[in-house]
């Protein structure tokens, strides 16, 4: 076999399919409901609570907002495309596996290497702004940890690791292990007190918004003593690169498809679900946190707490801390599970090494990857701060929108007659809008996240051609 022929090999939409039926490595325990709540759970977290708020003072003002709908844009047009594949393709694997039916086993490999390394860099992003929110709930009752053990070197005096931010992703990765639909119901509960705490910042906000803190919507463009603009429409594509990272995670739901009851119907759904009800919540948070406080003070670890404790309304702010102590621990759940699946579909395919793809013989779950991924995310999560890992966490899932929304035009093209329980709408316009958005959104992104990226990617082809070419399942046959 030709070298072109190897790394272009695939399996088709019609094996996957009939692999599908087959399949036993795990239990079918989520229904819609379930896998809409990890979705939304993925979406809805620091961007809320942290990153709306941060932004709005760095880079868009009050027009925080009108980065969302940038992003948002984006995000939508893939997610149309992802609930097309999520019913076509049910499998372990989210766009690991749809590029892999479409474009063939290289290009797969790299979206699932890219994918893996960017999910768990947004658990430990969230879990280092779960961290902030913890420290100021316990400060609030006065506990205040060691300064060694407050946060990463570098964001504070005398701090050397985040012990807070470390403990939770391992505790996740330890609920992970357990059987999934117990997690699952987890997540559910921690959604809903999420939800509530979304509806008290607005239904309380509401009526304390000072018009005046919303002129003018697009400050001047300026620039900083270091030479960085900041405001102007500008700011606002920046801010709208960086918030992107908050308005997908419904991509984690599709990696649990071999999980799901019925996922040809389900999946699709729960897609949709989760990104309306999110981006509907963003968007009147943004409006509500930048009405209730000057965009100025907003650059602070906990953002929306500080600007209701700035209007005299302490009880508002501790229940926001509380919930949002809670409510963040359901985007760790999202992404470490999606994480963990995307390894286990690699080592399934013999891209990795099988020792990770066994599931636990008691629970049913990839228990391996997961805690192998629960040790890394701590890691970094307590020796880094925020600002520095959240650069780096758009473009692999950026990458993935792309190829996505390519190989759905490419399959109408290829198979126009398959069978497909959920339909992209104005095919190719709807996937084209979503590829445009994408690529322009990456033209934002930092140089040391490009540098990052082609790093990771050079691992990976290591990876492949020292392994994975040799290894892979269709190589064998």
């Amino acid at each position: 076999m030709s070298l072109i022929a190897q790394l272009t090999r695939h399996k088709s939409v019609e094996q996957l399919q009939g692999e599908l039926g087959q399949r036993r490595d795990f239990r079918r325990v989520l229904g819609v409901w379930q896998l809409t709540a990890i979705g939304i759970g993925g979406i809805i977290g620091v961007g809320v609570f942290v990153l709306a708020g941060q932004q709005a003072a760095l880079n868009a003002g009050p027009a925080v907002a009108l980065a969302f709908i940038i992003a948002g844009i984006a995000s939508a047009a893939a997610a149309l495309c992802y609930a097309e594949f999520a019913g076509l393709i049910p499998v372990t694997g989210s766009a690991y596996t749809y590029s892999y039916a479409t474009l063939g086993e290289l290009v797969a490999w790299l979206i699932g290497w890219d994918l893996l390394l960017e999910y768990a860099l947004i658990v430990a992003v969230v879990a280092i702004g779960w961290s902030g929110y913890v420290q100021a709930a316990l400060a609030g009752v006065g506990i205040v940890l060691p300064a060694w053990a407050q946060g990463a070197i570098g964001t504070g005096e005398g701090r050397v690791f985040n012990v807070i931010a470390a403990a939770i992703t391992l505790a996740v990765a330890a609920l992970l292990t357990f059987r999934t639909e117990w997690g699952a119901r987890f997540n559910t509960l921690v959604v809903a007190v999420k939800v509530a705490a979304v509806m008290l910042v607005i239904g309380i906000g509401v009526f304390y918004i000072d018009p005046a803190n919303w002129h003018p919507f697009i400050p001047a463009r300026v620039t900083d003593a270091a030479g960085v603009g900041h405001y102007g429409l500008q700011g606002i594509v920046t801010a709208a690169a960086v918030v992107f990272f908050a308005v997908f995670g419904y991509d984690t739901l599709t990696t649990a498809a071999e999980e799901a009851k019925n996922p040809q119907r389900d999946l699709p759904r729960a897609v949709l679900l989760s990104l309306g009800v999110s981006m509907a919540m963003y968007l009147a948070v943004s409006m509500v946190l930048t009405g209730i406080a000057h965009y100025s003070t907003l650059n602070t670890d906990a953002p929306v707490a500080d600007a209701f404790t700035h209007l005299g309304l302490r009880w508002v702010a501790v229940a926001i801390s509380v919930a949002a102590v809670f409510g963040l621990i359901s985007v760790l759940f999202a992404f470490m599970l999606g994480a963990a699946r995307i390894w286990f579909a690699l080592a399934r395919d013999g891209l990795l090494p099988g020792w990770f793809a066994h599931v636990h013989p008691r629970y049913g779950t990839p228990h391996r990857p997961t805690l192998a991924l629960g040790v890394f995310t701590a890691l970094v999560a307590g020796l880094f701060p925020l600002g520095e890992v959240a650069k780096l966490v758009n473009i692999g899932v950026l990458s993935a929108f792309i190829v996505i929304c390519g190989s759905v035009i490419l399959l109408r093209i290829r198979k126009p007659d398959l069978p497909r329980t959920f339909r992209t709408p104005w095919v190719p316009l709807v996937p084209l809008v979503g590829i445009a958005f994408s690529i322009w959104l990456l033209s934002e992104l930092a140089a040391i996240t490009w540098l990052v990226f082609v790093v990771w990617v050079s691992l990976g082809l290591i990876v492949y051609f020292g392994y994975g070419i040799r290894h892979s399942r269709l190589a064998q046959k």
